[in-house]
């Protein structure tokens, strides 16, 4: 049990030993070790050949559910339905609300096709058309999520995905508000089925689950070997890591808006990662002692403590400037700049999954109704990887059209290069063009 005491160490940025201590907090590789792929990797493929069958005893192993069909483990759309008219008026409003204001935000996000003509009437282009089918996967392990529900399904959605796959580990066991957001996201096909069988069934299909083109959507370490595994057979949208959030303060925020902010980050698991940059010693000060305050009070303050303790970091910079480079070197999944001019600070900013500006701003409010997916690159990924959005369900296909005209016009240079990478079958193909 670890122990509620919080021990808050402040890093000061100009220590010689600084860089080194921030590296080993920052140490976010995936350790996983060979016992748990070759785990995974027998899950794969007892379902890859076996189907319904592996799944089932894969779920009764795992999830501790007696089933003995896939029926029991299929939930139709009238049972999404049913929930989500059986939720409480003010819950079913929350909930639609959120649902509106993502559908909104990434209707913004909506790339359409398009070409260009040259003057000797070639034209060139980019067709975008959507995914045909997609698979979700929403965690279900120490909470339930239907923010993710929505998050992850809304976004195929507006891409114009075909067909939507969701698996939720014991989705029928109390987890009515993940089966009401499913309902509001129009989930076609909805399973009690969570883990690498989860993942398996639906990057190489079953009896029962139809093999979808991508699969989306964070999980355990298990999930996320299996996500691994799987690529290139499937699409994935990205390997997800604890979730973390950096905050840079200059004194003006509320240090108890700052604690439960940490907090919010550190609930999630006790390997998620909450770091506060600040300027001003003596705030850092107030913030532990918020957080201090605050931490016996909450419900998970057990898994908080064991994050902050283990993965928590405060750090004296000098100034804002030096703040938003340290920033960078983390390049946080949620950065929230907790000060008065957060605009001046935003063009600083180069790697972040999300940021959030002014103290107003809570990290919380993204996770459910700010708008933009609360799915984000975690683990340094920031610094070449991107939110979750509509053009993650769609696909880009190159137009080329040439006329005769601009046939002959390109084939000499085509044919250089071709000669020049000693292809000459390429070459050939292209001068041949030049015969009209």
């Amino acid at each position: 049990m670890p122990q509620l005491n919080l021990d808050i160490a402040i890093l000061h940025a100009s220590a010689p030993d600084f860089a080194e201590r921030l590296a080993a907090k920052l140490d976010r590789r995936m350790l996983v070790d060979a016992a748990i792929t070759e785990r995974v990797r027998g899950i794969l493929e007892a379902v890859r050949e076996r189907g319904d069958a592996a799944l089932l005893e894969h779920t009764r192993r795992f999830d501790g559910l007696e089933v003995d069909s896939m029926a029991s483990l299929t939930i139709d759309r009238e049972a999404m339905q049913a929930a989500l008219e059986a939720l409480p008026a003010a819950t079913c409003r929350a909930l639609r609300h959120a649902a509106e204001r993502i559908r909104r935000y990434h209707e913004e996000q909506r790339q359409d096709s398009w070409q260009f003509s040259e003057d000797d009437g070639s034209v060139y282009g980019q067709q975008v058309t959507a995914l045909e089918r997609v698979g979700i996967y929403v965690p279900g392990g120490k909470a339930s999520y239907p923010s993710s529900m929505l998050m992850l399904a809304i976004p195929a959605r507006v891409a114009g995905v075909g067909e939507i796959v969701a698996t939720v580990p014991r989705a029928h066991q109390g987890n009515e508000l993940v089966l009401a957001a499913a309902a509001l996201a129009e989930i076609d096909q909805l399973y009690a089925v969570g883990g690498a069988q989860a993942i398996a069934a639906m990057a190489y299909g079953t009896e029962s689950i139809a093999k979808v083109d991508k699969i989306a959507g964070p999980g355990n370490i298990h999930v996320t070997v299996a996500k691994k595994l799987v690529f290139g057979e499937v699409g994935i949208d990205m390997i997800a890591g604890p979730t973390e959030l950096t905050v840079i303060c200059d004194g003006s925020a509320d240090p108890d808006w700052v604690a439960m902010d940490l907090f919010s980050q550190a609930e999630h698991d006790e390997q998620a990662q909450s770091i506060v940059i600040a300027a001003d010693a003596a705030h850092l000060e107030a913030v532990a002692a918020a957080m201090r305050r605050h931490l016996p009070g909450l419900e998970r303050r057990d898994i908080i403590a064991a994050s902050i303790n283990d993965r928590g970091l405060f750090i004296l910079a000098d100034d804002l400037v030096e703040a938003v480079e340290l920033s960078n070197r983390i390049a946080p999944e949620h950065l929230e700049l907790a000060v008065q001019n957060p605009r001046q600070l935003l063009g600083h900013v180069r790697h972040a999954g999300a940021i959030f500006l002014g103290r107003h701003s809570a990290e919380a409010l993204g996770d459910y109704c700010a708008g933009p997916s609360h799915v984000l690159p975690t683990s340094g990924a920031a610094r070449f990887s991107s939110a979750l959005g509509v053009a993650d369900f769609q696909k880009r296909s190159s137009i080329i059209d040439c006329s005769a005209e601009g046939a002959v016009s390109l084939a000499a240079t085509a044919a250089q290069l071709a000669r020049g990478e000693r292809l000459e079958a390429h070459a050939r193909a292209a001068e041949l063009r030049l015969r009209g």
